[in-house]
């Protein structure tokens, strides 16, 4: 297994660059915005896959995917909160926003997991 730094810098990386590929999509436009989804994973982000993780080895699997829900739900909630405070973007509203970037990045994260390992 690759070591839990790496592991958190790649995480990060793919739910960042996917997130802003969905938000793009979504047609999210100022920059501003952009760092402000970038800065919002980045507190987010390494704290739910170090969680997670730790839950994994000590709690097992099932306990894992117990917790990433939660953590997730947490994520969506933190982020909608910074996305109300700090978006420009004002077509979908924050939580909402929030739900549909962290929804396809662990979706998709989970897809790109699989086809690797």
């Amino acid at each position: 297994m690759i070591n839990l730094p790496i592991w958190m810098i790649i995480c990060l990386i793919c739910t960042i660059l996917i997130e802003i590929v969905i938000a793009y999509i979504l047609r999210v436009k100022d920059k501003k915005d952009f760092v402000n989804i970038i800065l919002a994973n980045c507190i987010t982000n390494p704290l739910l896959v170090a969680i997670s993780t730790y839950i994994n080895v000590y709690y097992g699997l099932f306990a894992r995917r117990i917790s990433m829900i939660i953590l997730e739900i947490l994520a969506i909630i933190i982020e909608g909160y910074i996305y109300k405070k700090n978006l420009n973007f004002k077509k979908i509203k924050p939580y909402i926003l929030s739900f549909i970037l962290n929804f396809s990045s662990y979706f998709l994260g989970i897809l790109i997991n699989h086809i690797i390992y």
